[in-house]
């Protein structure tokens, strides 16, 4: 029952996508990779939090609880109250400079406000380079996903089908597709977390009596010494900061219709915090009923498959992937539309659809075969990823606030910037147990304003020198 009601839901999900199809306009560029401009607040709420709330943070928050306790999930939701007031600042800022510079692409406003295509061309090369491994935690949580139906299907065979699928979600109508599927994918997630959280609740007899079981078990907000307390809430400050850098967060702002449609949608997102208890809990009845599990990224799930019938689980497995894989498909699509437009930068916006297409295709096969094949590599670019794209923040609030900032001093902060953090990581740099992406960003910031200055003084001495 559980196996028919996932693909029936999966094969809805489908249907939508092409409904959105009929939709759209057939060789506007600016209608696949950013809807038109024209997403009202509650799609644009329901795509954006759909970033926000992947499958990472359905299989990977209780799974983190249930393997390294309960401070995971308090740096995980302090994380996510501070990017709220972050985003209600920057967010409406990041649309209104995409409209001025008709960007559909994250690095489309760095090449429009500079005028730099080497600046253009090293943003989108780092973006890529990121994103190579951003679909790899999606992958791993679809598996989970399907693996809960029963079947412990090959990691190959399970990346295949996902990939397939997300690849019929954007190639047919660009982003308009994941927005349509959103809707049922929150719908379906929110439901079921509270479904298990509450079936967990239910289960040990009420809230008091599942937190003091967990606790019994090892369940406590503890820190083993200041450098876990310097980390986290050094982590805290740089994700929430890094988190408006990410490119597919970019191109979703550039898809609402105005400013206050992204205003009103960011004041409506705290709501979905009220999961978290839910997910909290599935986490301590795996912790006390399912202490021998074999991945901890199994928490959830086997949860659900303990205390919900069959039927229910197919809901709770179909909501944990599509969210899966609506986050694949956006991915997908800001890789598409930051190879044709800004790497390759000269193909004709009548060929940009079809060359993107190739290219999501492309980037879909090759993630796959390096989650299979190369996995290690995947986790080192994984844990990396963030930090790399926290280093577009100097150049992206240049965009928005500091008109004195050069090219050639935020090339050189991001440059410093994304050295620094792969040298941190690789050769295991401490510095008082600060996050090493924050590092790294004060380093970028540096560069950026004392380039940008002596460039400035430069470029004066040279107009005055042509004057003469």
């Amino acid at each position: 029952m559980a196996v028919l009601i996932f693909i029936s839901i999966i094969a809805i999900s489908l249907w939508l996508a092409l409904g959105a199809n009929r939709h759209a306009k057939t060789g506007d560029v600016a209608d696949f990779f950013v809807g038109g401009r024209s997403f009202g607040v509650i799609i644009l709420f329901f795509l954006a939090v759909g970033e926000v709330y992947s499958v990472a943070t359905v299989i990977g928050l209780p799974g983190s609880i249930y393997a390294k306790g309960v401070n995971y999930g308090i740096w995980f939701m302090a994380f996510l109250l501070l990017i709220y007031p972050v985003g209600y600042f920057l967010a409406p800022r990041i649309w209104r400079a995409g409209k001025r510079y008709d960007a559909m692409t994250a690095p489309d406003l760095f090449k429009s406000h500079f005028s730099s295509r080497l600046l253009e061309w090293v943003v989108a090369l780092c973006y890529l380079m990121f994103l190579v491994p951003w679909a790899q935690m999606q992958f791993q949580g679809l598996i989970v996903a399907l693996n809960a139906l029963g079947y412990a299907l090959d990691p190959l065979l399970a990346v295949i089908i996902a990939g397939s699928i997300a690849f019929v979600y954007i190639s047919i109508s660009g982003v308009k597709a994941p927005a349509r599927i959103a809707v049922l994918k929150d719908i379906l997630l929110f439901g079921a977390i509270v479904c298990v959280g509450w079936a967990a609740f239910h289960d040990q007899g009420g809230v008091e009596a599942l937190f003091t079981s967990a606790r019994d078990q090892g369940a406590s907000i503890a820190f083993a010494n200041q450098d876990e307390v310097v980390f986290s809430m050094s982590t805290i400050v740089f994700q929430s900061l890094a988190f408006y850098c990410l490119p597919f967060m970019i191109t979703i702002l550039f898809t609402s219709k105005s400013e206050g449609a992204i205003k009103r949608a960011k004041r409506m997102m705290p709501l979905y915090m009220l999961m978290f208890p839910f997910l909290v809990a599935s986490a301590y009845y795996a912790m006390i009923r399912i202490p021998d599990l074999r991945s901890p990224n199994h928490a959830f799930i086997a949860t659900a498959i303990d205390l919900l019938p069959d039927w229910a689980v197919g809901f709770v497995a179909a909501g944990a992937a599509l969210s899966g894989l609506i986050l694949i498909a956006v991915i997908s699509l800001s890789v598409g539309g930051i190879f044709t437009r800004n790497i390759v930068g000269n193909v004709p916006e009548a060929s940009q659809k079809r060359v993107s297409q190739i290219v999501i295709l492309a980037y879909l096969i090759i993630s796959m075969i390096l989650t299979v094949v190369l996995p290690t590599l995947m986790l080192d670019l994984m844990n990396t990823a963030y930090a790399g794209f926290g280093q577009m923040l100097p150049g992206l609030l240049a965009v928005l606030f500091f008109s004195r900032a050069t090219a050639v001093g935020v090339l050189s902060g991001l440059l410093v910037g994304v050295g620094a953090v792969f040298a941190m990581y690789f050769t295991g740099f401490n510095l008082y147990s600060i996050n090493s992406g924050l590092i790294a960003l004060v380093m970028n910031a540096a560069t950026v304003f004392m380039v940008s200055a002596f460039t400035q003084q430069t470029g004066k001495r040279e107009l005055r020198a042509k004057a003469a």
